[in-house]
């Protein structure tokens, strides 16, 4: 497809917002800085991409979505760590999930650095060399990107992963209008 074709189509874009997120203002703000929001289940992952695509949503929101792309995020390295530690299982299921059906996943955490890792510069005791290792290992074991920035900035990085990343499977011709899976499980 056509630069021209997947513009036309990303007119209609808009994040969708696991339905577990919580509601809080600090992410209300958030969801102002994405722009135009919805709220669905997904199987793994705290936002992806939709659009609407020869008259149909790219995925169903009224079914629980299993979507290419996702961003799961983390509102510092403290949350992360429990994920590494004590909520370890779940978190694992969740990645094997997304695995499973071949989606690429950015870990967003606000508010931390690389550095923040290895200068052990958070308040839980999970171990700085265990905490990198697990996010390197994941990385690699879950087609996973980790993302840090700002709080204040994690909306506008949000939208823009996501959209570039429906832009690159549209040039691509990976969604197309017989092929729009109206992507649930």
């Amino acid at each position: 497809m056509d630069r021209h074709e997947a513009d036309i189509i990303l007119e209609s874009f808009r994040v969708i917002v696991d339905s577990r997120e919580q509601n809080t203002p600090k992410a209300r703000k958030r969801y102002k800085l994405i722009g135009k929001t919805e709220r669905a289940t997904l199987s793994y992952g705290d936002y992806c991409g939709n659009v609407d695509i020869c008259g149909n949503q790219l995925y169903d929101t009224s079914a629980t979505i299993s979507p290419l792309c996702v961003i799961e995020r983390k509102m510092n390295l403290d949350e992360l760590a429990m994920c590494f530690t004590r909520s370890r299982k779940r978190f694992e299921r969740e990645f094997e999930r997304a695995r499973a059906a071949g989606a690429k996943v950015y870990l967003l955490v606000e508010d931390a650095t690389y550095e923040d890792i290895i200068r052990h510069r958070y308040r839980s005791k999970f171990a700085a060399n265990a905490f990198l290792a697990s996010l390197l290992a994941w990385s690699a074991r879950y087609n996973l990107t980790p993302v840090f920035c700002r709080a204040e900035t994690s909306g506008e990085l949000i939208r823009e992963i996501l959209l570039r990343d429906l832009r690159e499977r549209i040039e691509r011709d990976e969604i197309l209008c017989g092929n729009t899976q109206t992507m649930n499980t």
